[in-house]
């Protein structure tokens, strides 16, 4: 059986060039992951928000963490296989902000 290829993390100057491409997002790339906050107008449309989250995250096989506050959403990237920030992450932070331009 082939091994499933994993993602390598990004370098620092990778990082630094995805975030200046994502402002919504914070992050130092390290075991952390990259971070934003949605502010919704309350919870129910802070549950409905994470469930579109979750089905784009689903299509991509890649899952944020989640920390839902009553009407903010919490979310960390990191690719914990690989260690820190990969493209996976990016790609998923991207299209968040297609859901949620902020």
């Amino acid at each position: 059986m082939a091994a499933v290829a994993r993602p390598a993390p990004l370098t620092p100057d990778e990082l630094s060039a995805a975030l200046a491409d994502l402002p919504l997002w914070s992050g130092d790339g390290g075991g952390g992951g990259i971070r934003r906050s949605l502010e919704l107008a309350g919870f129910p449309d802070a549950v409905a928000a994470l469930v579109r989250i979750a089905f784009v995250a689903e299509q991509l096989d890649h899952h944020p963490d989640v920390d839902l506050r009553w009407r903010t959403l919490h979310l960390t990237l990191v690719t914990h296989s690989a260690g820190g920030v990969t493209a996976l992450d990016v790609d998923l932070a991207r299209r968040v902000d297609a859901l949620f331009p902020g």
